[in-house]
């Protein structure tokens, strides 16, 4: 399975950060029900690790499950013996690419500039997480990182949505990382779990559009 060609048609990753544990597979079931295939669990998410063991099971192929926030190998092999698919980061850590690459699991670290960008692309990793994006100056930021590196695999993070989600893939991102937007915290405390759903849907019609 070439998790990478998967990821480029899908697109979307969905990111499951401090939920309360009583909706974590609530939310999960909405955001699958809305076309959603990939979801990321934080580490520091209450029960993070078990999550992810669980949802492999339960799940499947029907979903791909990866561990975020992974800041080191300590973290890393635990992700990886729990049973997560990918490994993401909001920071270049080259152990934790090279510790990835050993058991066969794609890294994703965050990098903000070209040298970082090389730097971990050099190391092993199949694709790069540019983060945080609404910092950085969002989709002109990637447009132009992306002139002299357009051979990097990118994946957009930070304040994406429905609202700037056709922009950002328009600028090049190979997929993006979608945290509060998607999953959001006032809809899911609220029980709305079919508005998660009913946004779900909206931002896969989004990409379903532009590759068609």
């Amino acid at each position: 399975m070439n998790l990478m060609e998967i990821l480029k048609k899908e697109k979307i990753m969905a990111m499951i950060r401090g939920l309360h544990p009583s909706t974590t597979d609530r939310t999960a079931e909405a955001l699958a029900e809305g076309g959603i295939r990939f979801i990321e669990v934080t580490t520091n998410t209450d029960g993070a690790y078990s999550l992810v063991s669980r949802w492999r099971k339960e799940y499947g192929d029907d979903l791909f499950i990866g561990m975020g926030t992974v800041l080191d190998v300590s973290m890393a092999k635990q992700a990886v013996d729990a049973g997560a698919q990918f490994l993401v980061s909001p920071n270049l850590d080259i152990e934790v690419i090279e510790y990835g690459t050993h058991h066969q699991i794609d890294v994703y670290p965050g990098v903000m500039t070209p040298t970082e960008i090389v730097k971990a692309r050099s190391a092993g990793a199949k694709a790069v997480k540019v983060f945080p994006m609404g910092s950085l100056g969002g989709p002109s930021y990637l447009k132009e990182i992306r002139a002299p590196l357009d051979n990097i695999p990118m994946i957009a993070s930070g304040s994406i949505g429905l609202h700037n989600l056709r922009e950002v893939i328009a600028a090049g991102a190979f997929a993006v990382g979608m945290g509060g937007n998607l999953v959001n915290k006032q809809l899911i405390e609220a029980g709305d779990y079919n508005a998660i759903k009913k946004l779900s849907l909206e931002c896969i019609n989004v990409i379903a559009n532009l590759q068609a």
